[in-house]
């Protein structure tokens, strides 16, 4: 196990690394860097003041070595201009005479991630306050979404062909085919807005940055939650049936073993093995699927800030969220694997 996990990490570590230098090869292309350019600038800059303003903000330099800079691993550039000394490893502009000695070391292995071109902000702390609060609403999404989704799964595929499987299968469709944006809108429209008359909850999610409370948080919770429910609980009730016509629950049944003792005993510990994976499926999902919703209710988290970056085109802020969920994506991945080789017996890890 410790060797399959060391291998496991050794080829995150390269994803994460080949993930990452395409999204920054891929940020860093010319047009992007133009409209950084004439958006910090003058939407009016001709093409020689732009290469102007390129090369004084260290974006001319070739690409490799721009990324090396990114990552830490080489040291961050100067560049002199009229105005003194601009450089990565500060912000703004400093005279000749505060210009370093030497050339620093500042990237993401320094646990620097740069500095935000729209929220005029260092990147690291940003991302980190938004992820807490992204943190906070997949907290109440999964524990309204997992007990339910896995209480519909098992109880669809207790009895298969029964009313109750046919009508929780339904339910379970109907929820995975309704996007987010759509069941957004229509409980807005419904709990929310005084054209109906039912102004059960707040239409924004704002306030619940702060302060949450049922009014101002269960709309985004219960619509995120909604959507992933259907999937678990297909995936658990197709997990269920199967475990249910298996060679050794028949063999219970032969013996007199009640059906509830049968269900909570034996069948539901080897119906929860495959849903597990999708389970931990989730949390990637939930940290990038949540765009929508948080736009919807206006809740300014990390799927809020995914959107700002790539919509005002901030490479450094877009770079830092796109390292975060790639390595969301991978850990929950070996997480899934693993948990995988503990509750399956029948996994062997050569």
């Amino acid at each position: 196990m410790g060797i399959f996990v060391l291998k496991r990490i050794g080829v995150m570590f390269l994803t994460a690394l080949c993930l990452t230098f395409v999204v920054f090869f891929i940020t860093n292309l010319y047009p992007n860097l133009e409209k950084i350019a004439k958006t910090q600038g003058n939407f009016r800059m001709s093409e020689a003041e732009v290469e102007r303003y390129l090369a004084a903000n260290g974006y001319s330099q070739p690409i490799l070595l721009k990324y090396a800079q990114w990552v830490g691993i080489a040291p961050g550039w100067i560049t002199e201009i009229d105005e003194g000394v601009r450089g990565r490893c500060f912000i703004g502009t400093v005279s000749s005479v505060e210009k370093p000695t030497s050339r620093q070391y500042c990237g993401v292995l320094q646990g620097y991630w740069g500095h935000s071109t729209v929220f005029k902000e260092d990147v690291g702390p940003l991302v980190i306050e938004r992820l807490a609060l992204t943190g906070k609403l997949m907290f109440w999404v999964l524990l309204l979404m997992l007990p339910s989704a896995l209480l519909v799964g098992v109880l669809a595929g207790m009895r298969e062909g029964s009313k109750t499987d046919r009508s929780l299968s339904a339910f379970s469709i109907v929820t995975t085919a309704t996007p987010e944006y759509v069941s957004g809108v229509i409980f807005i429209a419904v709990f929310a807005s005084s054209a109906v008359g039912l102004k059960w909850f707040k239409g924004t999610a704002t306030a619940a940055m702060e302060d949450a409370s049922f009014a101002n948080f269960f709309l985004p919770v219960f619509t995120i939650a909604l959507y992933g429910m259907g999937y678990i609980a297909r995936m658990t009730r197709a997990s269920m049936t199967e475990v249910m016509t298996a060679q050794f629950i028949r063999t219970a049944r032969l013996k007199g073993v009640s059906f509830r003792a049968i269900v909570l005993k034996h069948a539901l510990r080897n119906a929860l093995i495959a849903p597990f994976t999708v389970i931990m499926l989730q949390f990637p999902w939930l940290l990038n699927g949540v765009v929508i919703v948080e736009t919807l209710f206006n809740y300014k988290g990390f799927g809020w800030l995914l959107v700002q970056a790539a919509g005002n085109n901030d490479i450094e802020l877009l770079l830092a969220v796109s390292v975060v969920s790639v390595v969301v994506v991978l850990v929950t991945q070996l997480i899934s694997d693993i948990g995988y080789a503990f509750l399956n017996p029948r996994i062997a890890i050569s």
